[in-house]
């Protein structure tokens, strides 16, 4: 044994001594050639080939790299957890997921349309800098890939355009939701954007919404169709975007719907305030600038500005959305060109409002001038395909106070309407907030509430009050529950009396108006008129 590291060590002191000798007698640039043309002749004979994505391209990052490094990083690449011993864990900004990735100088295995690659991540140490513009990181980091000669050409550019996608889908998976808003005036953000921006971190999903379950099941399988739909939409030639009209009394879970299509979805929310915006060119202004992937939110839209039915009136005029009077073509018609009389009642012939301060477009002192063509055309106009996979969200309280040009399909294509709590949706709330099924409700209770809560009509805010503020006793929570349910019930029943009893008075004193009169004073038709006519006519000497 002891020959053996004499021996070995006697070969190193003979390399050393060669490597030396080389170095010094041979100059660097042969040296380079030699290993240039090694490297050549290696190539020919190999049946790979090799690509190298380095991490800074430049003085630019590469994109390409950083969408390797989220693929590679994917739960989803289960070949990262067979191929390879060694994972770096992660977890990005504004990120709650933490992500795998593939340690210093390791390689993994990965399979595209069957055909097999290999990606190494390099990291070496960077060479001292002199002078840089921009600071360079200490390690020069990169991706090799490795792919079979005959399988390059058409599988290069198919792989790297699939990687993209995919860290893309990964990146918005990972990351929190964005909830944007319209900054005031139309005012631009230090970046020269008009949208400001906060993480957006509700709760919401589909499984906590308190709603009728067939309608969920409609609704989540609508949202996935689009999402999913991006050939069909472009096989029949329309834009990739869709419509939903949310309505119904307050508190029914209007804006957790949105939230749980927005978690759903993996979309950002852009909460557009209508009385921010003072024109038709700032509105398309703030859609082009939304991003792909977003959903388009408009709450209240029936209180933001007017948006009533238009009304035909003189010349037939029709009210614009600003509330002033427009001709057929849109254009201001004769009767709103200017205000009344000095005063601040309506001008001649109720043609519009008063005088109105400087830039007061309106008359109630918002400087707005939107009209329902500009709100249509951003909704469904040629303005509202600059982008793709869109979704405009609008709620109101009061759908009959919308023109039915916004409620058409094509603009608003599904109308789900947020009713008051049902016994689905109680027992969804049961299970949210007190953690109890209807197996662990006594069932006289039970049929109880079943029995009374649709009479009571109360929304889902108000039951999850109830539910909130007993939720550390849960018999104590439904029999509270029950008790007011049956209250609220028995309040609607004395309110439906008495207005049935006033809506039979009102008839009844309507009828005794329209009976004929007695006496004197009565009213005298037919025959007996025309004979008082006749009788008249001899009085006065007429023939």
């Amino acid at each position: 044994m002891k020959e053996l590291w004499t021996t070995m060590a006697s070969l190193m002191g003979v390399l050393a001594f060669f490597q030396t000798l080389i170095h010094t007698v041979v100059p660097p640039e042969l040296r380079f050639a030699v290993l240039k043309l090694f490297q050549r002749l290696f190539n020919c004979f190999s049946a790979y080939c090799y690509y190298e994505i380095t991490e800074i391209d430049g003085v630019n990052t590469n994109e390409l790299y950083n969408a390797v490094q989220l693929y590679l990083s994917s739960a989803a690449s289960s070949s990262a957890f067979t191929s390879s011993n060694r994972l770096s864990l992660t977890r990005g900004l504004n990120s709650s997921v933490i992500t795998y990735g593939l340690a210093n100088n390791d390689r993994l295995s990965d399979v595209f349309r069957g055909v097999p690659v290999v990606w190494e991540h390099i990291v070496t140490p960077r060479q001292s800098q002199t002078f840089s513009w921009r600071p360079m990181p200490e390690e020069k980091r990169g991706f090799t890939l490795r792919i079979n000669k005959k399988n390059n050409a058409q599988l290069l550019k198919d792989y790297l355009e699939f990687i993209t996608e995919k860290a893309g889908e990964i990146r918005r998976k990972n990351q929190d939701r964005l909830l944007y808003t319209n900054s005031r005036g139309g005012s631009l953000d230090s970046r020269g954007h008009p949208w400001e921006s906060v993480p957006f971190k509700h709760p919401s999903t589909f499984d906590t919404l308190a709603m009728d379950p067939m309608m969920k099941v409609q609704i989540m399988c609508d949202l996935s169709d689009f999402a999913n739909g991006e050939e069909f939409y472009k096989r029949t030639g329309r834009a990739w975007k869709r419509g939903y009209l949310l309505y119904g009394p307050p508190g029914t879970g209007k804006s957790s719907m949105i939230a749980a299509m927005a978690n759903h979805l993996g979309y950002d929310i852009y909460d557009l305030e209508l009385t921010e915006v003072n024109t038709n060119s700032e509105l398309r202004k703030l859609l082009m600038k939304t991003s792909s992937k977003s959903i388009i939110v408009i709450e209240d839209i029936d209180c933001s500005i007017n948006l009533t039915n238009r009304k035909k009136t003189n010349g037939g005029s029709v009210e614009s959305v600003s509330g002033k009077r427009s001709g057929p073509s849109g254009s201001p018609g004769p009767a709103a060109a200017g205000p009344g009389p000095a005063g601040a009642g309506p001008g001649p012939a109720g043609a519009g409002p008063g005088p109105a301060g400087p830039g007061d477009l309106d008359g109630n002192g918002n400087n707005n001038s939107i009209t329902l063509s500009g709100l249509l055309n951003f909704t469904d106009g040629l303005w509202s395909c600059c982008g793709s996979e869109r979704i405009f969200v609008f709620t109101t309280n009061h759908i009959e106070k919308l023109d039915p040009a916004l409620l058409r399909s094509g603009r608003m294509d599904m109308h789900v309407f947020m009713s008051y709590c049902s016994f689905p949706s109680l027992k969804i709330l049961l299970k949210n907030y007190l953690g109890i099924d209807e197996v662990d409700i006594e069932k006289d209770v039970l049929d109880e509430l079943a029995a009374v809560i649709d009479a009571a009509e109360m929304t889902p805010a108000d039951v999850s009050e109830v539910l909130i503020k007993n939720r550390r006793d849960n018999d104590r929570a439904v029999k509270e529950l029950l008790e007011a349910l049956k209250t609220r019930a028995e309040k609607r029943r004395v309110d439906m009396r008495g207005r049935v009893e006033v809506e039979e008075a009102e008839e009844e004193e309507k009828r005794a108006l329209d009976s004929p009169k007695d006496g004197s004073g009565a009213v005298k038709c037919g025959d007996d008129v025309e004979g008082d006519y006749k009788k008249g006519d001899e009085d006065n000497g007429v023939d």
